[in-house]
C-alpha cells in the first residue's frame, strides 16, 4: 500500500468494528447484586430507587460510568460500579434493556 496514514486509519477502523456484543445472559447473572435494592426483575419496590427494566442500554451504561468516574453521586452506586469492568457494565445494560415493561391504562 503507498499510503501508510490510509493503511494506519483503515486498520483503526477495522479494529473498532472488533467489539464484542454485550451478553444479557451473563448481565442477567451479574444483575443478582443489583436485585437487592432494584428488584427480581429490574423493578424496585422501594420509590427511592429507580427501575432499571425497559431502560435504554446506551443510558445504563452511561450512567453506571458515571457512577464508576465521581460524576453521578450516589455512595453505593458508586461501590457497586467501581470494581465493574466495560464489558460487565454493558453485558448488566443489555440485560435490564432487554426487559420489557408493561403498563396498562387506568380505569
Amino acid at each position: 500500500m503507498k499510503n501508510p496514514l490510509f493503511l494506519a486509519l483503515s486498520l483503526c477502523l477495522a479494529a473498532g468494528g472488533a467489539a464484542q456484543a454485550a451478553d444479557a445472559e451473563n448481565g442477567r447473572k451479574l444483575a443478582r447484586q443489583c436485585s437487592v435494592c432494584h428488584g427480581k426483575l429490574g423493578l424496585a419496590t422501594d420509590p427511592e430507587v429507580p427501575n432499571l427494566a425497559g431502560q435504554s442500554a446506551y443510558y445504563l451504561e452511561k450512567s453506571l460510568v458515571a457512577f464508576q468516574k465521581g460524576l453521578r453521586e450516589d455512595r453505593r452506586m458508586t461501590l457497586i460500579a467501581e470494581p465493574l469492568t466495560l464489558s460487565e457494565i454493558r453485558d448488566l445494560s443489555a440485560w435490564y434493556a432487554s426487559l420489557k415493561v408493561t403498563v396498562a391504562e387506568p380505569e
